[in-house]
């Protein structure tokens, strides 16, 4: 069994982002496809679970507990499970990345 989504099927949201919840595809993983602007990023969060990002293009300043780091394309960073995190694109061009998480939705608490 497998599954294609068609893009034209993807959540995307005014910013570009896609979100993926793969529990309707009986996966336990969910995904967002981020296509951020210069200053674009979400608020400080946290999730039950892990969350991998992998950038593909750009430059992004993220906030973990109380460090910031700065990731470029090609970088994959970690974050534990209850970890405050938040994230801005800090380049000129568009951030490209993707927001690997390890649950078959998101779930997101707004700190």
């Amino acid at each position: 069994m497998f599954h294609v989504i068609p893009r034209a099927e993807q959540k995307q949201s005014p910013n570009r982002t896609i979100l993926f919840e793969g529990g309707q595809y009986g996966t336990p993983i969910s995904v967002f496809l981020m296509d951020a602007a210069p200053g674009q990023g979400p608020a400080l969060h946290v999730h039950p679970y892990p969350e991998t990002w992998i950038i593909h293009s750009g430059e992004v300043e993220f906030t973990v507990d109380a460090q910031t780091i700065t990731g470029k394309t090609g970088d994959i960073i970690v974050v534990d499970p209850e970890t405050p995190h938040r994230f801005v694109n800090t380049g000129t061009s568009r951030l490209e990345m993707t927001c690997i998480h390890a649950s078959d939705r998101v779930i997101q608490s707004w700190l």
